[in-house]
């Protein structure tokens, strides 16, 4: 990769602070909060498996979620921690070029995963009998392995159409990884080919998951308001409380950094947001899904021989 007369064989990741006193007070939270990640999400994959009364479809796609999100947290917490208390702020081109590709794709399998978690409520509640049926093994296998094929495809072609960018400004990154909006910012010039390519993206990837998501949940809703009793309405709603807490939170921040113009991206800005879904959300997960869930507490309190009252 060529600029003007030089090779890019680096990037610069400024991080959050170029200011020393600051990136070290920054550390201790972004340590914290991914030491919190690893448990929550790990603990919760450990319960799904040894525990049989959370062998079902919607706790397996939980435990795909779970494991997805320790992926997705370990591609960009354990650098921003070394970009924190190091000085060497460099990162490879093929390392920004790997980091990339995974971040797109463990985001874009994300956004499947949530649109199948989304069927299988659908399917739950919707016809409770045929529910074991409609959601067997192979076809909760096949959803998963679906996901993270569509998010992986579509990664490459993200990034083979962005590393193959003239970068002809600063090799610095104004941003804590590599990612969209602040590699276009060292772009000399962006093709409406490369923005195109971006809608085809977001359309596939974010749009069509949101449309899927939001048609499951108006046959929720319709199926909801057949139930008779007031309590059996508030037991059906209550087990999508959690996905739709997820699914607004994490389509809210990806929806706000990629679905605008390139031309209006504010780098200090999408930071911040970025830092959400990248870094908090993936903390959030296991809290969402758990706290107020009967069934994991129970299968908490019994693989650490809990009495109910410690939980």
């Amino acid at each position: 990769m060529e600029r003007g007369n030089h090779t890019v064989t680096e990037f610069i990741l400024l991080g959050f602070s170029t200011n020393p006193v600051m990136q070290m007070i920054l550390f201790v939270p972004f340590l914290g909060v991914y030491s919190l990640t690893l448990v929550g999400n790990t603990t919760l994959i450990i319960l799904i498996c040894n525990d049989s009364r959370l062998h079902t479809p919607m706790y397996f796609f939980i435990g795909n979620l779970s494991f997805l999100d320790l992926w997705y947290s370990s591609v960009y917490t354990p650098k921003i921690l070394v970009t924190c208390i190091s000085e060497d702020k460099s990162i490879s081109f093929a390392g920004c070029l790997s980091q990339f590709f995974f971040s797109a794709g463990l985001a874009y399998s994300e956004c499947y995963l949530l649109a199948a978690m989304a069927y299988d409520r659908y399917a739950a509640i919707s016809n409770p009998l045929l529910y074991a049926q409609a959601m067997s093994k192979k076809v909760c296998s096949s959803l998963v392995i679906y996901s993270y094929t569509g998010g992986f495809v579509n990664a490459i072609i993200l990034t083979s159409n962005t590393f193959t960018l003239d970068f002809c400004g600063d090799n610095i990154i104004d941003d804590f990884f590599c990612d969209v909006p602040p590699l276009i910012k060292l772009a000399c010039d962006v093709r409406e080919s490369y923005q195109s390519v971006l809608y085809f993206l977001l359309a596939s990837n974010v749009i069509t998951p949101t449309l899927l998501i939001l048609a499951s949940y108006i046959f929720i809703i319709a199926a909801i308001l057949r139930i008779r009793s007031t309590q059996g309405r508030l037991k059906a709603f209550s087990t999508c409380s959690s996905h739709l807490i997820s699914v607004t939170l994490y389509y809210g921040s990806i929806l706000y950094i990629y679905s605008r113009p390139s031309s209006s991206y504010s780098l200090q800005r999408d930071k911040m947001v970025s830092t959400f879904y990248t870094v908090l959300f993936p903390m959030l997960n296991p809290m969402i899904y758990s706290l107020r869930n009967k069934d994991v507490k129970e299968a908490l309190r019994k693989l650490f021989k809990l009495a109910p009252s410690d939980i």
